[in-house]
Order: C-alpha cells, then sequence, then structure tokens
C-alpha cells in the first residue's frame, strides 16, 4: 500500500507531470474531504427544501436555528460590518466537524492532515492581511513591520508568519493525537482481550482469544472525549481564532 508523508493511503498516481505542481496523487485525505463536502451540501439541501413562512416543520426551525447561531457567531465577535463572512465562517465550522466527526465511521478524517488545516490557515492569513492592508493602505502595513523600532522588523515578520502556523498546528496535533490514542487503546484493548481469555484452559481458550471482545463498547467511551467534544471543540476554536485575527486586523 502505497502511503504519502501524511500517512494517508494513495489511491492513483497521474503519470504525467503538471506544469509547476509536478506529479500528482488522488489519496485517502482527497476522497474523503470530497465525501465530507457532499455530506454537507446534501444535509444542506435537505435541511432548505420547502421552506414556509407559517406552520414551519422541525427541518426548517432546525435549519433556522443554525442560521441564527451563525449569525449571533460572527456578528457578536466582529460586528455588524462584518456579517458578509458569515457563510466562509460557517463553512469553516461545518467542514471542519464533519471531517473531525467521520473518523467515526472508520474512515480517516481529512483533518489528521497537516495540509488540510494549512490550506485553511493559509486562506485565513490571505483575509487578515487584505484587511490590515485595507486599514492602513500598503505603506501603514509594511510600515507595521518596523514598530516600535526598525530592529523588530524580523521579529514583527515571524510573528506574522506563525499565525497560520499556530492555527494550523493546534488544530492537526490535537485530531492526530486522538487517531493516534484510539488506535493505541484498540490494539491494546486486543492484545489484553487475548491473553485474558487465552486464560481459559482448552480449545474454548484457544477460540476466544482470537476474538477481540475488549474492544466492543470500551473505545465508544474514550471516543465521546477524543472525537465528539475534542472534534468539535477545535473547529469552535478554529473558527473564533478565524474571527477575532480577522477582526483585529481590520482594527490595527
Amino acid at each position: 500500500m502505497e502511503v504519502d508523508i501524511s500517512g494517508a493511503r494513495i489511491f492513483y498516481t497521474f503519470p504525467f507531470d503538471f506544469p509547476i505542481l509536478g506529479k500528482l496523487s488522488i489519496t485517502e485525505t482527497i476522497v474523503v474531504s470530497w465525501l465530507v463536502m457532499a455530506v454537507i451540501t446534501g444535509l444542506c439541501i435537505w435541511l432548505t427544501r420547502d421552506l414556509k413562512v407559517e406552520n414551519i416543520s422541525k427541518r426548517q426551525a432546525f435549519a433556522e436555528m443554525i442560521v441564527e447561531t451563525a449569525n449571533k457567531f460572527v456578528i457578536g465577535n466582529m460586528g455588524e460590518r462584518f456579517k458578509g463572512l458569515i457563510p466562509l465562517v460557517s463553512a469553516l465550522f461545518a467542514t471542519s466537524v464533519v471531517s473531525n466527526l467521520i473518523s467515526l465511521i472508520g474512515l480517516r478524517s481529512p483533518t489528521a492532515d497537516l495540509s488540510v488545516e494549512a490550506a485553511w490557515a493559509a486562506m485565513v492569513f490571505c483575509m487578515i492581511t487584505y484587511h490590515k492592508i485595507k486599514a492602513n493602505g500598503i505603506g501603514g502595513y509594511l510600515k507595521g513591520y518596523t514598530e516600535p523600532i526598525a530592529v523588530m522588523t524580523p521579529f514583527n515578520v515571524l510573528s506574522e508568519l506563525a499565525t497560520p502556523v499556530s492555527m494550523a498546528c493546534r488544530h492537526f496535533g490535537n485530531i492526530l493525537s486522538g487517531l493516534v490514542i484510539d488506535t493505541l487503546i484498540y490494539g491494546a484493548l486486543g492484545v489484553a482481550s487475548s491473553a485474558l481469555l487465552g486464560l481459559i484452559p482448552g480449545a474454548v481458550g484457544d477460540v476466544l482469544s482470537k476474538i477481540p471482545i475488549l474492544e466492543v463498547g470500551i473505545p465508544a467511551i474514550t471516543g465521546v472525549y477524543f472525537d465528539w467534544f475534542s472534534g468539535c471543540m477545535q473547529a469552535f476554536i478554529f473558527c473564533m481564532l478565524t474571527t477575532m485575527y480577522i477582526a483585529n486586523a481590520a482594527e490595527a
């Protein structure tokens, strides 16, 4: 099985080089990412079908609750003038949550691949830079790197570049660590199950020792934290940092 540097399986590698990019491969991360987008698109279509003004369905009420929550989150953290960013922040949150939780059905989470978070963080960094330039102009933006004194310029540049790196690595590290811990728990329970049931004498012990009984149920308890809580929390933190950084950039 071929894998890339992130550990994701490679399903297909194009036999020719693309201009500038070189050879490209279709990896597990790409396939699952497209599946995540399909799931989110399908949910959006389903939730927004047959919308009514009166006598709304529970489905429409749930959709309206999601929209109201997104509006309050963005406007509450950034102000009314940034309401145009509500779709972006909502899309980031939905993509992150579904990507994190998709591991519950046995698929490898796309967010366990650093390139995914790096792309999100790069997009946010571009928006931060845009709003800084919009607020201060090109000259003011460049001058900001020399404050409070010119000798601080290299450190200010590093501090600016650290923003997307920290955003990407924080999200990636937490999701990957959860994936690794879950894998270790499964492995440890399998070994423990084999050792304990192997103590039963005779053919019964030989048969039962090959069945990982302890892997049933126990990992679901740890999954409540590593998959559900941690996955949703990391999506929330990433979106919160996005709104804070962009709002602060516009006021700089």
